[in-house]
């Protein structure tokens, strides 16, 4: 009898843990599919700013680059002006005029002189 007795305790059991097998335990998340889909669109959205961001300053470098290259062009451009400039009125000059007539022959003739006034 002995046996009989353990028998309906052992199926018991035997029933508990099968039902407890069976049974599937749902893992909640602490986030929503709407939730994680804001969140990436949210991510992507701060990557595609950074790299637009980025771009638009290595632009910007560039550009000002190209002007200091242009600034320094015109600098030295200026330098070759002014030189120009100086070499132009020291070569203007009235006695160094006078002394290239006399080298080709020409003379001054005080009675062909006009003098043009300003009106």
């Amino acid at each position: 009898m002995s046996n009989l007795a353990r028998n309906p305790q052992q199926q018991q059991q035997v029933e508990r843990k099968t039902q407890n097998m069976g049974q599937v335990k749902i893992k909640k998340s602490w986030l929503t599919p709407g939730e994680k889909i804001i969140g990436i669109a949210f991510a992507g959205m701060v990557c595609f700013g950074s790299v637009h961001l980025i771009a638009n300053q290595a632009e910007i470098y560039e550009i000002n680059k190209n002007i200091q290259i242009v600034e320094a062009q015109v600098t030295e451009q200026q330098k070759v002006n002014s030189d120009l400039a100086v070499e132009v009125s020291e070569l203007s000059t009235y006695e160094r005029i006078w002394e290239k007539a006399k080298n080709m022959g020409l003379a001054l003739n005080e009675n062909n002189v006009k003098v043009v006034q300003n009106r």
